[in-house]
């Protein structure tokens, strides 16, 4: 468990396991819409490529006749090869996109379930006056916010 949210007083031990479980979803969606955003880029630079090596070759070069271009573009086994990994590149990017959209799911049903059972995770009065100090920990610390259920 995180040490921040370990050592956090007036809490018990189901609050903290709550509170590290949205915190490791929260990192999972983080890692998830870093990873998509890096295949968007990818997929954007290597479609650009290909269609820079496609002008170069193909369009340039034979662009009297569409019947010599889609000849020569099949004549030659790059523009197979560049068309295989741009078509993966998508694939890869909306495969990443799902994920990315399941793990923000998971995370915020699970911040909205702390937020709405609140009452429940800080039962005693002293614990429910300074659950703000977790809230603004879990803020502070790892941009979740527990205040309110909308984002």
């Amino acid at each position: 468990m995180d040490s921040p949210i370990q050592l956090l007083e007036n809490t018990d031990q189901a609050t903290k396991q709550a509170l590290e479980n949205v915190r490791k979803r929260k990192e999972k969606f983080d890692r998830f819409k870093h990873r998509h955003i890096l295949s968007i880029w990818a997929t954007i630079i290597l479609a650009a490529s290909f269609l820079t090596y496609l002008y170069i070759t193909v369009a340039s070069i034979y662009s009297y006749s569409f019947a010599a271009m889609f000849s020569a573009f099949v004549n030659d086994s790059n523009n197979l090869t560049l068309l295989v990994f741009c078509v993966g590149m998508y694939g890869t990017m909306n495969l990443l996109k799902e994920k990315k959209d399941k793990a923000e799911k998971e995370y915020h049903e699970l911040r909205r379930e702390i937020v709405d059972r609140s009452k429940d995770y800080w039962k005693k009065e002293e614990e429910w006056k300074n659950r703000h100090l977790v809230f603004e920990l879990m803020k502070k610390l790892y941009d979740i916010n527990l205040y309110h259920e909308n984002k």
